[in-house]
C-alpha cells in the first residue's frame, strides 16, 4: 500500500488497554508514512476527560476492554456535535457485531491481524468526515442566508407597501385637490365666457381635467384600495369588478370566511396575490373566464385565482425573469405560507396561496 501523506498531523485518540497492541498500531501508522499524534488511554474515564480537553481527528478503540466495551466509549460521542470519526481497532469482534456498530454510527473497523489496511481506513474515514462537516456548515450557511432573505423580503414588502400608501395619500391630498381645485376654476370659465372658442376650449380642458381626476383615482386605488380596509372579501369584491371592467372578462367570486377577520399583513398578501394572478390573466391568459375562491376551512387560509386561458408550460414557470411568480412566494413565505402554481398548455392556470391561521393571525 502507498504511504498515505498529510500535510498537518493527525490527532488521533486511541482507547486500548494493551500497551503492546497500542505499540504496533503507532509503528503501523509510522511506517506507512501517515504522519499522527497519537494520544493513549485505557480507561473509560481516561477517554471522556481526553476528549474534553483536546480535539481529535479521530478515534480508535478496541471492542473488549477491562470493565467495558467500545460500546460505552461510543455513547460519550454518539449525541456529540461534530464528533470526530470512531473506528474499531479489535481482534475480539464478529463480522456481525461490526456491522451492528457500523449501523450504530461508527465510521468503520480493522482487525488488529490486518492493521496495514489501518491508514487507509483512518484517511478515508477523516475525508468523510470531512466531507460531511463541509456539506453541514454549507447547510447552516444556507438556512441562515435564507433567513435572511426572509427578513429582508419581508421588510422591502413593509417599505412597498408602506411607499405605495404614502403615495396613494400624496395623490388623494395633493395631485386630487389640486386637480379638482382647477376644475372649478374652468366651470367658472365655462360659465363666465363671452367667447364662444374659449368656451370650447374650457369645456375641452375639464374633460381632460376629469381623465387626469379619473386616472388618478384608479391609480390610488391600486397602490392602496382604501376598501382594504372593509376587509378581505370587500377588497376582492372590487378588485373582480374592477378587472372585469377594464378586461371585458367575467370574474366568478366565492368567498366563505367565518374564523373572524383577519391580520391586516395576511389581508394583504392575499390582496396582492389575487392582484398579480389576475394581472397575469390580462396580459398572458388568453382567458374568457377567471375565478377567484376564498375560504379558511381547516384553518388555513385558501385563496385560488383561476382561468381557463391558454395555460403555460412548466419550463415557463422556473424563467429566470418569472419575476411575478417569485415574489408572490416570497410574500407568500412572509406570512408563513406558501404559493402553489399549476397550469398546463391549454388547460388554463390556478394560482393558491395557502397560509395556515395561527392563534395570533387575528388583530
Amino acid at each position: 500500500m502507498a504511504p498515505v501523506e498529510h500535510t498537518l498531523p493527525l490527532r488521533i485518540l486511541h482507547l486500548e488497554d494493551s500497551l503492546a497492541d497500542h505499540r504496533l498500531t503507532a509503528r503501523a501508522l509510522r511506517d506507512s508514512g501517515m504522519q499522527v499524534a497519537l494520544c493513549h488511554v485505557d480507561t473509560l474515564a481516561d477517554f471522556a476527560a481526553a476528549l474534553a480537553d483536546n480535539a481529535f481527528d479521530a478515534l480508535l478503540a478496541d471492542y473488549q476492554l477491562t470493565g467495558f466495551t467500545a460500546l460505552d466509549a461510543w455513547q460519550l460521542v454518539a449525541d456529540a456535535p461534530r464528533a470526530p470519526p470512531f473506528i474499531l481497532l479489535s481482534g475480539a469482534i464478529g463480522e456481525a457485531a461490526a456491522v451492528d456498530a457500523i449501523r450504530l454510527g461508527m465510521a468503520d473497523y480493522v482487525l488488529k491481524d490486518q492493521l496495514f489496511r489501518l491508514p487507509h481506513v483512518i484517511s478515508r474515514a477523516c475525508e468523510v468526515h470531512h466531507a460531511r462537516r463541509q456539506r453541514a456548515l454549507a447547510a447552516e450557511e444556507l438556512a441562515r442566508s435564507q433567513a435572511n432573505l426572509a427578513q429582508l423580503t419581508e421588510h422591502l414588502q413593509e417599505s412597498i407597501e408602506a411607499e405605495r400608501a404614502a403615495i396613494a395619500r400624496e395623490i388623494h391630498d395633493d395631485i386630487g385637490g389640486a386637480l379638482t381645485a382647477i376644475r372649478f376654476d374652468l366651470a367658472w370659465l365655462e360659465r363666465h365666457a363671452t367667447d364662444a372658442a374659449m368656451t370650447r376650449h374650457a369645456q375641452a380642458a375639464t374633460e381632460m381635467l376629469q381623465h387626469a381626476l379619473g386616472a388618478s383615482q384608479r391609480i390610488m386605488k391600486s397602490l392602496r384600495p382604501p376598501v382594504l380596509d372593509q376587509g378581505l372579501a370587500a377588497a376582492l369584491e372590487w378588485l373582480a369588478q374592477d378587472f372585469e371592467r377594464r378586461t371585458s372578462i367575467p370574474v366568478q367570486l366565492a368567498c366563505c370566511l367565518g374564523t373572524g377577520p383577519l391580520s391586516r399583513q395576511l389581508e394583504l398578501v392575499a390582496y396582492r396575490t389575487a392582484q398579480e394572478a389576475l394581472t397575469n390573466i390580462s396580459k398572458h391568459a388568453a382567458a374568457s373566464h377567471a375565478r377567484i375562491e376564498l375560504s379558511d376551512a381547516e384553518a388555513v387560509l385558501t385563496l385560488e385565482v383561476s382561468d381557463d386561458g391558454c395555460g403555460m408550460a412548466a419550463d415557463a414557470r422556473n424563467k429566470r425573469q418569472s419575476f411575478g411568480l417569485i415574489g408572490l412566494a416570497e410574500r407568500a413565505k412572509t406570512a408563513g405560507g406558501w404559493l402553489d402554481v399549476s397550469s398546463r398548455p391549454g388547460l388554463g392556470t390556478s394560482v393558491i396561496l395557502s397560509v395556515p391561521l395561527q392563534p395570533d393571525a387575528h388583530p
